[in-house]
């Protein structure tokens, strides 16, 4: 419910409700509750797996340069010490970091986020800033210069990020060294109809036999699809075990949907909507006891 808290007066508050949301199996996010939040949003929930990471291309390379970017904000040990000695450091300088980041232009669109986004570019303090003042308050001083260091500190690691994940990219992203015109090899790999259009004559005018092979070809090999667990259905039993010289409890739970053959045993942590399913679980034995 906190979480849920969060997302209404962080994002649907400021942004509306999202089409999309792109999650790496949280908890949060794929508990019973969410599920029906989704469907009463119209969400769609995009969920990335170990093997797949890339549910989201353009969201994966955002990421990647924001890491950089903050990586190289804070390696750069960003410090203003005030006159009167008060010293800002660069947890207290990360809303220019973001500003900066939504005024940039992006060469995927030729755009910054904000205008993308909004449509207008917002007033920066940077370019408004009057130089010929004849006097100047200390403190309003203090924060111009910081000012200044920051703007200068902040566009020095975006474009160094960029850069950065531009060369990664290119490294494993080869431009094809083919033109328009070019004869070249299709890979068949992925075409599942080879039947052709129907004005296409079946090639065989020759009345014969087929052999037994051809009239009765072996069936392909079933493929068993293992799905994917869902939510869990209840708990059954519970056992200790010691691991590195603690105590610790698993729980034999069963998954809706799922046969007793994918039961497992779960720590109190990895199970779903823990819980809940831990109070019944209680109750139940709780209820159990009470009859004997």
């Amino acid at each position: 419910m906190d979480t849920a808290l969060l997302f209404w007066n962080n994002i649907i508050s400021t942004c509306g409700v999202p089409k999309i949301i792109i999650s790496d199996r949280d908890r949060k996010f794929t508990s019973e509750f969410w599920t029906n939040l989704y469907d009463m949003l119209g969400t769609k929930p995009a969920i990335s797996t170990a093997y797949h990471p890339q549910t989201d291309g353009l969201a994966e390379m955002m990421i990647q340069t924001m890491e950089d970017i903050l990586r190289r904000f804070c390696a750069y040990g960003m410090e203003y010490k005030d006159h009167e000695e008060y010293t800002h450091d660069w947890v207290t300088l990360l809303p220019e970091v973001q500003l900066a980041y939504n005024t940039s232009q992006h060469s995927t669109t030729g755009k910054s986020p904000s205008l993308v986004e909004k449509g207008w570019n917002p007033l920066l303090p940077v370019d408004h800033l009057k130089k010929n003042l004849l006097t100047i308050h200390p403190t309003a001083k203090d924060f111009n210069d910081m000012w200044k260091k920051d703007c200068y500190t902040d566009s020095k690691c975006i474009a160094e990020a960029k850069e950065y994940n531009k060369q990664r990219w290119d490294k494993s992203h080869m431009e094809p060294d083919f033109k328009w015109g070019d004869q070249v090899l299709v890979s068949t790999l992925n075409f599942n109809d080879l039947k052709g259009p129907k004005k296409m004559r079946v090639s065989f005018t020759k009345e014969d036999k087929f052999s037994p092979r051809r009239k009765n070809p072996t069936p392909p090999a079933i493929v068993e699809i293992e799905d994917s667990p869902g939510s869990v259905k209840k708990i059954i039993k519970a056992r200790k075990i010691r691991l590195n010289g603690k105590d610790q409890r698993k729980y034999w739970v069963r998954f809706k949907s799922q046969t007793a053959e994918k039961d497992k045993w779960l720590a109190e942590d990895a199970i779903p909507d823990g819980n809940l399913h831990l109070r019944r679980f209680r109750a139940s034995r709780r209820s159990k006891k009470s009859h004997q």
